[in-house]
């Protein structure tokens, strides 16, 4: 067992699953606004410290991914923010993209940046503490895309960003998201995501990573949005344990879900039932966002002061989707 395998199992493994906290400072902004919160440095993380130092760091959550700001930042206290979560028990990681941006040739497609100067800031973020990383390509799904420049591009990128950072001593998350917008049917969705993790995978080995020292961020298997193509929580577990089953090498320590626009319990149902009907090796869990901490964040909006409260919601939430990544969720739990 290498070292970088270690930490992915230390991550991922015994019901524990990924923070997502690393929202741009504009995604913040619009989150934080819509509760009638101002943005400031100092109000998010304000906000990010309440939930770092809650009781399920380290008990459910097993790694949080920081934004740049959040881990050049120290605590009321005066600590890392990295040390903070590391003293809980949980890994800090970072993510180090800059964002998805036109693709020259496709202009309906994106390409994620950020590979210039990346292995100067890896070993920045080592030294503050991180231990792993996060990349997200995004694809679009119609009758067209995602286009094979699309998932070239975007495939070598992330192989690219993985060896930057198995060189510099840290787990890369792998994050290829099929995005749900659109009006496609599940079936679709099952066969774009399956081409698109294939082709990532193709690239991964080509570049001579090592799979045993990543974990794979993908989206569900879910119609698009506008779809009238609806289908049942069972159906999505099926189809998105067989997209991974037949397009996943079988090295990979474990996978991690997006939401993706997945409501709080949405997201909880689907990963649990995915666990229930998990006939592969991998440990399959969560890397949640907004589906970890909107009704924290909601709650925090009226009363800022109120940190035991806000934590009390949120180390629910996180228990909810750690016993989904156990298949032992039932939403008779979600009360109690």
């Amino acid at each position: 067992m290498t070292e970088l395998n270690k930490v992915a199992l230390k991550i991922i493994s015994d019901g524990k699953g990924i923070l997502a906290a690393d929202e741009s400072n504009g995604t913040m902004t619009k989150r934080l606004e819509a509760v009638n919160v101002g943005s400031t440095p100092e109000s998010r993380l304000a906000f990010r410290e309440t939930l770092f130092l809650s009781e399920s760091i380290g008990e459910y959550i097993g790694g949080v991914i920081l934004y740049d700001e959040t881990i050049n930042q120290r605590s009321s206290s005066g600590e890392l923010i990295t040390d903070m979560i590391s003293k809980s028990g949980a890994i800090p990681g970072i993510k180090v993209d800059t964002g998805a941006k036109t693709l020259a040739n496709s202009d309906e497609e994106k390409i994620t940046e950020g590979l210039d100067g990346l292995r100067e800031r890896l070993k920045k973020y080592y030294k503050l503490g991180a231990r792993f990383t996060k990349w997200r390509g995004v694809y679009i799904i119609n009758k067209n895309y995602p286009s094979k420049l699309a998932m070239h591009t975007n495939s070598h990128a992330l192989a690219r960003y993985s060896a930057l950072v198995q060189e510099c001593g840290m787990v890369p998350i792998i994050e290829p998201e099929v995005l749900m917008d659109g009006n496609h049917s599940a079936d679709d969705c099952l066969s774009k995501t399956s081409e698109v993790i294939k082709r990532c995978f193709d690239e991964l080995i080509l570049q001579k990573i090592d799979l045993t020292g990543i974990i794979l961020k993908p989206n569900m298997i879910l119609p698009g949005n506008n779809s009238s193509d609806q289908i049942s929580k069972e159906e999505i577990s099926t189809k998105t344990v067989k997209c991974l089953k037949d397009s996943v090498p079988n090295e990979i320590p474990g996978i991690a879900f997006l939401s993706g626009g997945q409501s709080e319990i949405e997201a909880t149902e689907n990963l649990n039932l995915i666990n229930k009907n998990n006939n592969t090796e991998f440990l399959m869990t969560y890397s949640y966002g907004r589906a970890l901490q909107q009704s924290a964040l909601k709650f925090w909006s009226k009363n800022i002061n109120d940190i035991k409260g806000t934590q009390k919601i949120f180390n629910n939430r996180a228990k909810m989707c750690s016993l989904a990544a156990q298949g032992k969720w039932s939403s008779e739990l979600e009360n109690k």
